[in-house]
């Protein structure tokens, strides 16, 4: 080969090298940003980093963390610039319990959350019932037992004083005990000969025999049974209202525990018209006595279809108890205040454990709602024996509420991988909880109630919700709660339980990482870190700078899914 020929095959390799190089390079440097975020203080969560200044989002996911000048490296020409104006940045929150479509509809009916007395009551009643006149029923929620002095139930004659000829019915905050008026129980031909449904208890005067107005926990269906249905309309609207509640509060994601299964063609239609800003995980409620071939298509059916990241149906919920405050939550002993009764299962346990083996086996998430120590056992049981039994990976089954707990099944959580899905609002230490429900536990009880720190100790994992419309879906007073185990007045001035507070940053990652790993997503949610979902949040006051009794008072300035500004305070 002459000289001449070979230089110009090097000059062409050359060529083709620095070709090749910027080609490299090109396709090295990163798309542009669509929207780059600056001048935050961003709480990440993310472990190596939990701390950064700015950061980049393309197509509804973060692709940067950092400094300020790094995340310029992202700016094209179409980025558009977000200022957090030095605020407080977190992950969008998720709200691990939760009844959505009942909650928004709670947001057009009267409301009786912190009302003194009956007296108290009849006054709002009177009011909205001014609002809305005419002989349709008067339907709302929020009563407590605490409301009703010693008694701790309400009776259908305060309701009747007003409403001799107008239906009345009025949900407990809890959910578990309702309240009719004559009117209403008239309606529902529920008279002194009519039985108890399974797993309910219609409140009768002990003298006559006639029902007193309150219905505990199926017996409310009787009533319900004959309350005008909404229309898909009336649905729709509430469901938007909620939507644009959850993100006004910062919420990102919920967890739906019950009601909302059977409305999936309506998250749809909210998906498909581009109404659907906040992410759901939808489980199916799966009713005792047991698991039937029509529960397993149903859940199967939809999982094919509403599993992405914006509507996911991998879960079932089961309900294995009542509550404490009606003594149907189950125990292991008798109630303190009433050595009678000690609550009973709604499933047999057998029953139970075979449809827990069934649906473990099928990779579904499974939620078990357990108050008292005898079903959060059952259900830490039924785990244990599906786990032996199935093998199967990636199962993160969780036990709902957990008020009361023996000390021996505490650190069961740990060893076998069961997530505490547990309400801080539910421990706030209000007279419903120190005058009711600490009285029907007992002391021995109520030193083990709400024990997410012990939990947390000895290897569990734990993951925060509201169950509203039980208590209000605003994370601000719970997360308040789990920090200080105190009411916003601050009492009692020890704390309630005080060992089971939690650190701010043990707080907040109940609401975001931990609620992430409790729905088999923290691979794409629950921190601020590259790959991950652009959803976050921007809020009024650095709480990592505040008295710990201020957070209650943040407010969510920002609130963004998959990169899109939902919420924005002030936004017209």
């Amino acid at each position: 080969m002459n000289s001449a020929r070979f230089l110009r095959m090097l000059f062409a390799a050359v060529l083709l090298s620095v070709a090749a190089a910027a080609s490299l390079a090109q396709s090295a440097s990163p798309a542009p940003a669509d929207t780059i975020l600056l001048h935050a203080k961003i709480y990440t969560l993310a472990p190596q980093h939990p701390w950064a200044e700015a950061l980049a989002i393309r197509a509804g996911k973060i692709v940067a963390v950092g400094s300020p000048a790094e995340i310029e490296k992202r700016r094209g020409p179409q980025t558009k610039t977000l200022d957090a104006h030095n605020h407080l940045v977190l992950p969008g929150f998720t709200d691990s319990h939760i009844h959505f479509l009942d909650g928004s509809f709670s947001l057009g009916r009267v409301n009786l959350e912190g009302a003194k007395d009956p007296a108290d009551i009849q006054q709002r009643l009177r009011a909205y019932a001014a609002a809305h006149p005419g002989n349709s029923w008067i339907l709302g929620r929020g009563w407590d037992y605490a409301m009703f002095g010693a008694a701790a139930l309400p009776h259908k004659k305060y309701l009747d004083e007003l409403f001799p000829d107008r239906p009345v019915f009025l949900e407990g905050y809890d959910g578990h005990t309702y309240w009719a008026n004559s009117k209403a129980l008239a309606l529902a031909s529920i008279s002194r000969d009519t039985p108890n449904p399974p797993n309910g208890i219609i409140v009768r005067d002990p003298q006559t025999g006639e029902a007193t107005g309150a219905l505990k926990e199926e017996a409310q269906a009787l009533v319900a049974a004959v309350i005008p249905k909404p229309t898909r309309e009336d649905k729709l609207a509430a469901l938007r209202d909620g939507i644009r509640w959850a993100n006004r509060n910062g919420l990102t994601r919920v967890h739906s525990c019950g009601g909302d299964f059977e409305e999936l063609a309506l998250y749809d239609q909210l998906r498909r018209s581009g109404d659907l800003t906040l992410r759901f995980t939808i489980a199916y409620f799966l009713n005792p006595p047991e698991l039937r071939p029509q529960d397993l298509e149903a859940i199967e059916s939809a999982r094919k279809i509403f599993h992405d990241d914006w509507i996911d149906t991998d879960a079932v919920k089961f309900m294995l108890d009542g509550v404490v405050e009606a003594h149907t939550a189950a125990m292991l002993g008798p109630y303190s205040d009433d050595p009678s009764t000690k609550g009973a299962l709604f499933w047999t346990p057998a029953n139970y454990n075979a449809a827990v083996a069934e649906l473990d086996k099928r990779g579904l998430q499974l939620f078990t709602h357990s108050i008292g120590e005898l079903a959060v056992r059952t259900a830490l049981d039924a785990y244990e024996n599906a786990a032996a039994a199935n093998h199967t990976s990636g199962r993160r089954p969780r036990i709902e509420h957990i008020e009361t707990i023996a000390a021996s099944d505490i650190p069961r959580f740990g060893q076998l991988g069961v997530i505490a899905s547990m309400q801080p609002l539910h421990s706030y230490p209000g007279v419903n909880l120190t005058e009711v429900w600490a009285r029907n536990a007992g002391p021995d009880r109520t030193s083990r109630a709400w024990s997410w720190h012990s939990i947390a100790l000895a290897g569990g994992r734990y993951t925060f919700g509201s169950d509203w419309p039980v208590v209000t879906l605003d994370p601000w007073i719970g997360l308040q709660t789990a920090v200080t185990r105190q009411t916003l007045e601050s009492t009692p001035p020890g704390g309630f339980g005080p060992a089971q507070r939690l650190s701010l940053p043990e707080a907040i990652q109940g609401y975001t990482l931990g609620a992430a790993f409790a729905a088999r997503r923290e691979n794409s949610e629950g921190s601020l870190e590259p790959g991950k979902l652009a959803d976050l949040i921007i809020v009024s006051q650095n709480l990592f700078e505040i008295d710990p009794h201020k957070i209650a008072a943040t407010k969510v300035l920002l609130t963004m899914v998959n990169g899109s500004v939902v919420y924005q305070e002030d936004a017209k």
